[in-house]
């Protein structure tokens, strides 16, 4: 069976709506689809002009899943691109979600989780954020909560006003929001000082250290995904993991919730907390900053 939603002059034709995509569950690509056309006003704004790659299981999480970057022939024209050289000197053209019809397809596609670039179409050499992964090595959410206060704490000596979201994952992630006057590179230096600077106050708890095999039971400092062409969760996607948990952004405060979890909110709560609450990420960019003073205070070398 298959439905048509017409979006203004856009209609997307969606199959097989009672595909489960989550077997433990029972979620259904229905459940998806509905799922981002209902959150769309509030992820849009994440999204807009932003480049984006797709990480879609056709066949449910039960399966595996691919990455996908390129927007595929099949692909409707009224969908927004992008064309984008790469580091090796190649052309991708990666679609850009900025509408409720895009959102809506990119489900009916089974794309569970869109990634999204640091930075917009225009400057993507120029990032408007910068972004600490906090992985743990293993389950250990209390240890994710502290490194998230204490890179708060460092960011705050340094005046530089943060964020924090749930990954909908095992972690956090900590977001600076920028002035898009500094090029990745630069970016990519303060985030490793900053990070490094975070590791020699907490060598037992905290590393750098790229190799796992290297970190000895140590929650990783990961500043890899300031990088061109690098890309982070969107907020409020969902993520590939039972229960269609929601990548979620926090008030700083709520983190000291000992009941809170990385996995707190999905599919199925994230709208009781948003009829609570509004989006604490909604007014992010009017706290965009640069890094010059930062880098002056750190070292950013190596």
């Amino acid at each position: 069976m298959t439905e048509k939603m017409r979006f203004g002059r856009y209609s997307v034709e969606v199959t097989h709506r009672d595909k489960v995509l989550f077997p433990d569950s029972g979620i259904t690509k229905g459940d998806l689809v509905d799922y981002y056309h209902d959150i769309a006003g509030t992820i849009l704004p994440h999204m807009k002009g932003r480049p984006l790659m797709m990480h879609r299981y056709p066949d449910g999480i039960g399966e595996e899943g691919f990455y996908q970057k390129e927007a595929a022939d099949h692909f409707p024209a009224w969908i927004k691109t992008v064309k984008v050289k790469t580091v090796q000197g190649k052309t991708v053209t990666h679609v850009v979600c900025e509408n409720t019809a895009t959102l809506v397809y990119l489900a009916q596609e089974a794309t569970i989780t869109p990634h999204v670039w640091l930075s917009r179409s225009g400057r993507l050499h120029y990032p408007d954020k910068m972004i600490f992964d906090l992985d743990p090595p293993g389950e250990d959410f209390e240890a994710v909560r502290a490194a998230a206060f204490d890179f708060k704490e460092l960011l705050d000596e340094m005046g530089l006003t943060s964020f924090v979201m749930t990954t909908g994952s095992r972690g956090l992630h900590v977001v600076v929001p920028l002035d898009r006057k500094s090029e990745f590179d630069q970016v990519r230096a303060v985030a490793r000082g900053l990070a490094r600077e975070l590791e020699e106050r907490k060598p037992e708890k905290l590393t750098t250290e790229q190799y796992k095999s290297k970190r000895r039971g140590r929650l990783f400092l990961d500043t890899n995904r300031n990088a061109y062409g690098q890309t982070g969760v969107a907020p409020y996607a969902v993520r590939e993991k039972e229960g269609a948990p929601v990548a979620t952004p926090l008030l700083w405060e709520e983190l000291e919730d000992g009941d809170l979890g990385p996995r707190s909110y999905d599919i199925g709560n994230i709208f009781r907390r948003l009829g609570q609450r509004e989006d604490p990420w909604k007014d992010i960019f009017r706290h965009a900053q640069g890094l010059a003073k930062v880098a002056d205070k750190i070292d950013i070398g190596g």
